[in-house]
């Protein structure tokens, strides 16, 4: 059974869709079976792996019953992935039955098997999608930018996830804080690290010692159809991934 880690933080531009893509791609590349889960309508997990995702079966057509989630996954050059784009905004609208908390953990539950991790990609809101990924996940992972909103947005997620635990998903655990663009040299980013590190403890959890550097490459990589990780595996922030999945790798040891 597969290991679901949700990459969440209700603030956009903190570089979720950057970490999922890398995760997918080191975890692959490390010879795990690993299944990629755009739930964000902006489609962005999808393009960064190369899916032109006009043209493929989407989680939306998966969660109105019109095809099976087999027929949804698509091969990426680094596992599987399960696509989204616009489509997918209209399912909070559509989906208002009872149980629609439970969907993707129903579908994902015919095909987690198969797998060693299923990463799940969310969108910047705390909406019926975000709470269909923590129902579904074992482990979130919040990244952040090294910005005071980028901190409100971290602090406003706690009372969700302490909602989705007493109510669907008991054992959801937080496995860490991730600071990405970060440059220790700055005093912003320096604070910003100290603040995180006390949010942390009011979630139970830690701030990742491996920490994301910048570069331009994080920018070209979606463009190339690849994440950091296969698009430059020797710039700083393709090894701060790698030392990040190796931290994860251990905590699981």
């Amino acid at each position: 059974m597969a290991e679901i880690i949700a990459i969440t933080n209700q603030k956009g531009g903190v570089g979720k869709t950057t970490t999922a893509a890398a995760l997918i791609t080191s975890l692959s590349e490390r010879g795990y079976k690993v299944l990629g889960v755009d739930l964000d309508p902006q489609g962005n997990l999808g393009f960064s792996l190369g899916v032109d995702i006009e043209n493929v079966h989407t989680m939306y057509e998966v969660f109105k019953k019109q095809i099976p989630i087999d027929q949804a996954i698509c091969t990426v050059t680094y596992g599987d992935l399960l696509a989204s784009n616009i489509l997918l905004s209209g399912v909070e609208l559509e989906c208002n039955k009872p149980g629609r908390e439970y969907m993707l953990k129903t579908e994902l539950s015919l095909v987690s098997d198969r797998y060693d991790y299923i990463i799940i990609d969310t969108p910047p809101a705390l909406n019926l999608l975000t709470v269909n990924a923590y129902v579904t996940a074992d482990k979130l992972i919040i990244p952040m930018a090294p910005e005071i909103l980028s901190l409100l947005g971290v602090t406003q997620i706690k009372e969700t996830i302490e909602t989705v635990r007493q109510y669907y998903n008991p054992s959801l655990k937080v496995i860490g804080i991730l600071l990405n663009k970060f440059n220790a040299r700055l005093n912003l980013n320096r604070d910003v690290l100290e603040l995180s590190q006390q949010i942390a403890q009011q979630l139970d959890t830690k701030v990742f010692t491996a920490k994301i550097r910048q570069s331009v490459m994080v920018a070209e990589a979606p463009a190339h159809g690849e994440s950091i990780v296969s698009y430059s595996p020797n710039c700083k922030p393709a090894m701060d991934f790698v030392a990040l999945v190796d931290e994860i790798l251990a905590d699981k040891s």
